[in-house]
C-alpha cells in the first residue's frame, strides 16, 4: 500500500529529476545516493515512506542516465526555471494536509468589497495564492458582496482590491461576484426547503433569540416543507418586507454554542432603499455569509481553505449545510490575526472615520492605516510584504508586526535601487565665499549602483543646509557639502544668513579634519518638497526644499532622501513635489 499521494509523488518526481540532472552534469553520470539524500532532505515529513521515495529517486536517476550531456542541458535548462519557485516556496510553506485526496489543489482569495483589504487579508491572499502555485493548482478571486446593507459594497473596491492584489504578484485563474450568482443560490436553497433541512421563519428577531437560548424550536420549523416553498416564492414575489421572513437551516438546538442553532441561510433587504451596486434592485433576498460562501466553496471545487481563527464558528455552521447536501467539506488551515504596531487596522474603525470626517484623512491609502494601498503609498515594497507573510505562514497564534522589522527589511529591499537625493528641511542659507561660479557639480544617484547621475547648477555661490547642521557648522567651525566642497564658519549675517569659506573640494581632506558630511541644495534652481509624516497616529506636513532632480524622477517611485530616510513621491508639480515619508 502506497504511503505517499499522487500529488506528492509527482512532486518527488521533479525535485528528484532536479537533483538528479545537475548531479549529471557535474560528474557525467547521476549516482543515487546523493540525490536521494537532497530529495529526502526536501520531503522530511514523509520520512516513513523513505523506500517508495528510493523507488522513485532509482528510476529517476536510471532515466536521467540515458540522456546526453546535451539532452540533460536542456532539460535543466527549461526544468530550473519553474522548479527553483516552487523550492523556494517549499522552504518556507510546510505541506498541505490531505492534498491526496483531491484531484486538484485549489485555493480561493474571498474579500468583502465594503472596503480596501488590509495586512490581515494579505496573509491570507498570499498563502492561498503560494499554496496553490506550489501544488500546481488554481486560485480563484471571489468577491463576497452579498450584503447590500450593512456591509454594502463599493463600486470602487473591487478594482483597487484587483490592484492591490496585482501589486502583491498575485495572478488569478478564475474570477467570481457573489452577487451575479444568486439563481444558484436560490436553486440550493430550494433544495434543501424541499427536504425538509431549511425553514422559513416569521418569527421577529427578540421571539426566535427566546426560543433559541432555550433550545426550544419556533412554531414554524416542523411545517410542511410545501408551506416553506410557497412563502420562499411570496418572498421572491415581494410579499414580506425586510424584517418579517428569514430563511433558516435546521442545526442541532441543544449545540452548546447558541449561535449555531438554526442559523440564517437568508434575510430580506430592502434594495430601493439600499440598492446594490452591481445589481441594483432586482434582488430582495439575499444569501448570508455562510450561506454564500459555502455553497461556492463547492461548486468551484475549493479543496483548501485558508483564514483566521475567528471562522471557526463558521466552519461548524456550513458543515450543516455540507451533510445535508452530501459535499465533501474543504480542508480547513486557521492561521491567527496580524497587525502592525502603531498603525490602525480596524476596518469598522477606519470606514467610519472617513465617513464622518474625511477631511481629516488622505483617503483609503491614508498613511496611518495598515491597508495595502496605505503600505504602498507609504513606499513599501510589495516584496517587504510578501516576506513577512511568508515568514509567518499558517501559525495559529496572533502576530503583532513590529514597524522596525518592516522598516529594516524594506531598507534592505530598496536600498539598491532607490536614487539618492538632497533634501534640506528647516533650509539656512550659506553664502560662500571664494567659490566661482556659475559651477555644475556632478553627483551619482547611487555611491554603489547604476542609477545615473544628476547636475546639479549652482548661478550664486548660495547654498541652503538645515538648520540642524547649520549648528553643527558653528560649534566645530567646519562641514563638508556631500560631493561637492568643504567650507569654514565665518560669521552670521542678520542672524539667518550664514557666511563660509570655500576651502577645497578634496574628500581626503574632509576626512582628515573629521568634518560632518551634510545635504545641501543651490539657493537658485531648487524646488518646494513637502513631505508627509505620521507623527503618533497625527499627520505632519513638513515643508523642504529638494534638487532639482526630483522633476525627472516619476510618481510612485521611492527614493532615499539623504541623511533623512526613504520615502515615495506621491506628486510633482511644476510648483513642488509632495514625498511620503516611508522610514529612515
Amino acid at each position: 500500500m502506497s504511503l505517499l499521494g499522487a500529488d506528492i509523488k509527482e512532486e518527488v518526481k521533479r525535485v528528484a529529476l532536479r537533483y538528479a540532472l545537475q548531479n549529471k552534469l557535474k560528474h557525467g553520470q547521476a549516482a543515487i545516493g546523493p540525490v536521494l539524500n537532497k530529495v529526502i532532505g526536501h520531503f522530511k515529513e514523509h520520512k516513513s515512506a523513505i523506500k517508495e521515495i528510493g523507488e522513485i529517486v532509482k528510476d529517476v536517476v536510471d532515466y536521467v542516465n540515458t540522456l546526453s550531456i546535451e539532452e540533460a542541458m536542456k532539460k535543466i535548462e527549461e526544468y530550473g526555471i519553474s522548479e527553483s519557485k516552487k523550492e523556494e516556496t517549499r522552504g518556507t510553506l510546510p505541506p498541505l494536509p490531505n492534498v491526496d485526496v483531491w484531484k486538484v489543489i485549489v485555493t480561493r482569495f474571498a474579500p468583502n468589497p465594503d472596503f480596501v483589504i488590509h495586512l490581515g487579508n494579505a496573509r491570507a491572499a498570499l498563502l492561498s495564492y503560494e499554496y496553490a502555485r506550489l501544488y500546481n493548482g488554481r486560485f480563484i478571486l471571489r468577491f463576497e458582496d452579498t450584503d447590500p446593507r450593512i456591509k454594502r459594497p463599493l463600486p470602487e473596491a473591487y478594482e483597487l482590491i484587483r490592484e492591490d492584489l496585482r501589486w502583491l504578484g498575485i495572478k488569478w485563474d478564475e474570477e467570481y461576484i457573489q452577487s451575479l450568482r444568486m439563481e444558484l443560490y436560490y436553486s440550493i436553497a430550494k433544495k434543501l426547503l424541499e427536504m425538509g433541512a431549511a425553514y422559513v421563519d416569521l418569527c421577529n428577531s427578540d421571539t426566535f433569540k427566546n426560543y433559541r437560548n432555550l433550545g426550544k424550536a419556533c412554531p414554524h420549523r416542523d411545517e410542511d416543507p410545501t408551506i416553506h416553498l410557497e412563502r420562499f416564492e411570496k418572498i421572491l414575489m415581494g410579499e414580506y418586507s425586510e424584517g418579517e421572513a428569514v430563511v433558516r437551516i435546521k442545526t442541532d438546538l441543544n449545540h452548546p454554542d447558541p449561535a449555531i442553532r438554526d442559523w440564517v441561510m437568508f434575510r430580506i433587504v430592502d434594495t430601493v432603499k439600499y440598492p446594490h451596486p452591481i445589481t441594483g434592485d432586482r434582488y430582495r433576498l439575499w444569501p448570508t455569509y455562510n450561506f454564500a460562501a459555502a455553497v461556492d466553496d463547492h461548486f468551484m471545487n475549493i479543496s483548501h481553505i485558508f483564514r483566521g481563527r475567528e471562522h471557526t464558528l463558521n466552519t461548524l455552521k456550513q458543515l450543516y449545510l455540507y451533510k445535508y447536501m452530501g459535499w465533501r467539506y474543504p480542508e480547513v488551515v486557521n492561521f491567527g490575526r496580524v497587525g502592525i504596531e502603531g498603525f490602525i487596522l480596524s476596518k469598522s474603525w477606519v470606514k467610519t472615520q472617513l465617513k464622518n470626517n474625511p477631511e481629516k484623512f488622505m483617503g483609503f491609502d491614508d498613511i496611518r492605516f495598515a491597508t495595502l494601498s496605505a503600505l504602498r503609498r507609504r513606499g513599501i515594497a510589495s516584496e517587504t510584504i510578501k516576506q513577512i507573510m511568508m515568514e509567518l505562514g499558517i501559525r495559529g497564534v496572533d502576530a503583532k508586526i513590529s514597524w522596525v522589522n518592516i522598516s529594516a527589511l524594506n531598507r534592505k529591499i530598496l536600498d539598491p535601487k532607490s536614487k539618492r537625493i538632497f533634501i534640506v528641511c528647516n533650509p539656512i542659507k550659506i553664502l560662500l565665499k571664494g567659490l566661482e561660479v556659475p559651477l555644475k557639480v556632478t553627483i551619482p544617484f547611487h555611491p554603489a549602483s547604476n542609477l545615473g547621475v544628476r547636475t546639479i547648477i549652482l548661478r550664486k555661490p548660495e547654498v541652503y543646509i538645515s538648520n540642524d547642521d547649520l549648528q553643527n557648522l558653528m560649534k566645530t567651525g567646519y562641514i563638508r557639502l556631500m560631493e561637492f566642497a568643504n567650507i569654514r564658519y565665518l560669521n552670521t549675517i542678520n542672524g539667518n544668513t550664514i557666511e563660509a569659506e570655500y576651502i577645497g573640494r578634496s574628500l581626503e581632506d574632509a576626512k582628515k579634519l573629521g568634518l560632518q558630511i551634510v545635504q545641501w541644495v543651490p539657493v537658485e534652481d531648487n524646488i518646494r518638497v513637502t513631505v508627509y509624516k505620521t507623527c503618533n497616529s497625527k499627520l505632519k506636513r513638513i515643508a523642504c526644499l529638494g534638487e532639482k532632480s526630483l522633476l525627472e524622477l516619476r510618481v510612485d517611485e521611492v527614493i532615499q532622501m539623504v541623511r533623512l530616510g526613504f520615502g515615495r513621491i506621491d506628486s510633482i508639480k511644476r510648483n513642488g513635489v509632495s514625498i511620503i515619508y516611508a522610514h529612515e
